[in-house]
């Protein structure tokens, strides 16, 4: 099998070694979900409650709408390995390092962010003009 070298950060470095030298696992660290587009004050609404929880953040890139729950895998060994990489689920399978946050951070790529109510507050107050008046009226 061949293996594939990339250049990052002006290093030649192969796909394999690439995880082993990312400090803090960053991608085991969180997970996201994808949400429908919020349109209504009603869904902004519910947003609110989401990202009042522990933990919630919200973000639009161009894939659409995300929740970002910080919460390391259970899996993941002091030295950032995985504890179980030869029976791990599909889709830590199926992920790519190609790029990916030890290349840069994933924020670079978001077109809205929320880390937590008062931000996302601030985005429906702006958003929609009567909002605090939609509130009161609820």
């Amino acid at each position: 099998m061949r293996q594939r070298i990339i250049a990052i950060k002006n290093e030649e470095i192969s796909l394999q070694d690439k995880c082993s030298l990312c400090t803090g696992s960053k991608c085991c660290t969180y997970i996201t979900q994808h949400i429908t587009t919020p349109r209504s004050k009603a869904d902004f609404d519910y947003l609110l409650w989401q990202i009042s929880h522990g933990n919630i953040k919200v973000y639009k890139d161009s894939d659409g709408w995300f929740l970002l729950i910080e919460s390391k895998c259970h899996h993941i060994l002091a030295d950032g390995q995985c504890g179980i990489y030869e029976t791990r689920p599909q889709i830590c399978r199926d992920y790519s390092n190609d790029f990916c946050e030890y290349d840069a951070p994933a924020e670079e790529s978001f077109e809205l962010y929320f880390n937590g109510y008062d931000a996302l507050m601030d985005y429906c107050r702006k958003r929609f003009k009567r909002w605090d008046r939609w509130l009161g009226e609820r």
